[in-house]
């Protein structure tokens, strides 16, 4: 069974960075892609970033030159770093494993002054 485990949220100011961590288990982590998405209250799950098997790395126009997705192989994690951080990228973030359609808990990340 397919364990995804978000963490890394929390709560900053704007301008700011955070990395998110997603922690897979029970997948054969280096022959999947993954990705990050985000949902706000109300709204519809959001897509962030995607990573290839071989780390081809594609983003939403939203976050393109400020957040950096990335894998290593050797910790079955994926990472999310998140700079110069604004008030809208306030949500909950989750990590998504294609192959399986498997989802994490989520992590919540608040950007506030």
């Amino acid at each position: 069974q397919v364990q995804l485990v978000e963490s890394g949220g929390g709560l900053v100011q704007p301008g700011e960075s955070l990395r998110l961590s997603c922690a897979a288990s029970g997948v054969p982590f280096n022959y999947r892609a993954f990705a990050w998405y985000r949902q706000v209250p109300g709204k519809q799950r959001e897509w962030v970033a995607s990573i290839s098997t071989v780390a081809i790395a594609t983003y939403a126009d939203s976050v393109r030159g400020r957040f950096t997705i990335s894998r290593d192989n050797a910790k079955n994690t994926i990472y999310l770093q998140m700079n110069s951080l604004k008030p809208e990228d306030t949500a909950v973030y989750f990590c998504y494993e294609i192959g399986s359609n498997s989802w994490g808990q989520g992590t919540q990340v608040t950007v506030s002054s």
